[in-house]
């Protein structure tokens, strides 16, 4: 296969491409590193790495497929993906299968498959579609911030019965959205200073609500990937809303509770996931022990997943986060100067809102990874192992890098012009 072929092939943005093989190659090495749990239960030392090298080959796929569709064809299918994605939520709080006590997942032909993955993409596109729809010369109509509301509204609240952390994702993405396209600050004003009543009212209401519930405290039910089917006893209406108030006071108080303690005085046990994931960041010793050579990914029990970043400064050492983090906000940068390129407001909104999602998700997992915010079951973007998140991903990649090829073509026609018009004078 030439040069050629595979230029053809792989389209798009090649930045954007090498980021993501950069963040791929990462993800293999350090995947086939912390899978040492999953592999000590199948006795397949390969088969874990084997699957996740799968579902990124499938990801690619996806990713070639998604940037050979016009933006214009984005439009179309947002108001169906929008409804899909709500039809699926309900799915899933309905008859979904349960992940550490939440209803997350749901079967489709065998595979277990997040609705919410999908719901955030859709909320980005109808978000994007808003904001360039109603663009003026002094930024967006006012009526834009409603009918933004109006959009979002129903999806965060189905998120965020049973995934708080990604309802509070997508309202972080949707609010720099807004930012980006230009909404009022004083709207976003008001909307910030509402948002801060109802998350301490909802705080406040977690920590009466909840009870010290030791069960929910365990590791086991603090993870993003347990995916069991349980027998459940028939809740009051309060219940049903605040099923998962026991395990967010839990991950609340752990939080604020965190105290410098001795090593001898660190217990394993209750606080297996924090603890391991800090010895893991201490034992680095700034240089890190190398690839492969991590001791804590036999303690971590998502060590391949919500942990990873944790392995990652581990076995590269600080000069490996920095690395990892600086890929994410290369992405975010490239991003921006692809959504300045383009002609029209849609795709460009539409690739900072993905962007700016898989960065804050970035930065979600990496703050809970050191320590800086309590768990949230975040998963790193195209690092941790994950089929949902992983696949859908990609997809968002490959729409960026669609978009990319447009704003390509523009800036080769504007320069073809602009020499055109130098060889007439």
């Amino acid at each position: 296969m030439n040069s050629k072929t595979i230029g053809n092939i792989f389209k798009g943005d090649k930045v954007i491409w090498m980021i993501f093989f950069f963040l791929c190659m990462i993800s293999i090495i350090e995947v086939y590193s912390a899978s040492s749990s999953l592999t000590y239960k199948s006795e397949n030392y390969m088969g874990p790495v084997i699957k996740h090298m799968g579902l990124l080959g499938l990801g690619i796929l996806t990713m070639i497929c998604m940037l050979k569709v016009k933006c214009k064809y984005f439009k179309i299918v947002t108001p169906f993906v929008l409804g899909f994605s709500f039809l699926l939520l309900i799915w899933a709080l309905v008859a979904g299968q349960s992940a550490n006590g939440a209803s997350r997942w749901i079967n489709l032909v065998g595979f277990n498959f997040q609705p919410s993955e999908l719901a955030k993409g859709a909320v980005i596109l109808a978000v994007a579609q808003i904001l360039s729809a109603m663009q003026t010369e002094n930024g967006a109509n006012s009526r834009a911030f409603k009918f933004i509301l109006v959009a979002v509204a129903p999806f965060v609240f189905l998120i965020g019965l049973e995934n708080l952390s990604t309802a509070m994702l997508l309202c972080v993405t949707i609010l720099c959205m807004m930012i980006v396209g230009r909404i009022p600050m004083k709207l976003i004003g008001i909307l910030v200073g509402t948002v801060l009543i109802a998350i301490s009212l909802m705080l406040g209401t977690i920590m009466i609500i909840g009870h010290d519930d030791q069960e929910a405290a365990k590791p086991e039910n603090t993870l993003t990937e347990n995916v069991t089917k349980e027998e459940k006893e028939e809740p009051s209406t309060a219940g049903k809303l605040f099923h998962r108030a026991d395990t967010w006071k839990a991950r609340i108080d752990k939080f604020l509770d965190s105290k410098p303690v001795a090593p001898e005085d660190v217990d394993l046990n209750k606080d297996a996931q924090v603890a391991h994931a800090n010895i893991a960041i201490a034992s680095s010793n700034i240089a890190g022990k190398g690839p492969g050579n991590s001791v804590e990914r036999d303690f971590l029990s998502q060590a391949y997943s919500d942990f990873i970043y944790s392995i990652i400064i581990e076995e590269m050492g600080i000069e490996g986060a920095i690395a990892v983090a600086m890929l994410y906000i290369f992405l975010l940068f490239r991003v921006g100067r692809i959504a300045n390129r383009c002609e029209n407001n849609f795709p460009a909104f539409l690739a900072m809102g993905l962007a700016i999602l898989l960065v804050i998700q970035a930065l979600f997992n990496m703050m809970v990874a050191v320590g800086l915010a309590p768990v949230t079951g975040q998963p790193l973007p195209l690092i941790s192992r994950g089929g949902t998140s992983t696949v859908i991903n990609c997809i968002y990649l490959g729409i960026i890098l669609s978009i990319s090829r447009t704003a390509k073509k523009k800036d080769g026609s504007q320069n073809a012009h602009h020499e055109a018009k130098i060889a007439v004078a």
